[in-house]
């Protein structure tokens, strides 16, 4: 973001006109777009995490699609109950995989997010203690 242009200059030289004592306005201004490219990157964060759960999502439903078509094509009569249950265990086995590694998808995108905005408000704090001490 930071080869894009300052969105805020013009709103910063508008606003530096009126000179304030003890009041660093370009200092305020660069800590609002830092505020905002956080958001900006924690957003990126959790959208990239959606789209890796809806590829996983994917991945499941084809999966359990072809495990459905491989069934059909080798019934050859009702099966065992033996071999029945042998199937859904692993079905289930898998069910639950596939939601743990989902789950750990979620997790890890929720908290990239978390530690982008999380690192911007405590520079933001440092910026604040800056602005407040006098010069």
């Amino acid at each position: 973001m930071a080869d894009q242009p300052n969105p805020f200059s013009d709103f910063t030289k508008f606003i530096e006109q009126f000179k304030v004592p003890g009041v660093d306005l370009s200092t305020i201004m660069e800590s609002g777009r830092k505020d905002l490219e956080a958001l900006a990157e924690a957003n990126k964060a959790a959208y990239q995490g959606l789209q890796a759960l809806a590829r996983k999502q994917g991945e499941v439903l084809t999966e359990a699609m072809q495990k459905i078509q491989d069934a059909a094509k080798h019934a050859t009569g009702m099966p065992s109950e033996a071999k029945s249950a042998d199937v859904a265990r692993e079905a289930y086995k898998r069910t639950l995989a596939h939601m743990k590694e989902m789950a750990e998808i979620v997790r890890n995108s929720n908290a990239e997010a978390m530690t982008k905005v999380t690192d911007r408000a405590i520079e933001h704090l440092q910026d604040l203690k800056k602005m407040i001490q006098p010069k």
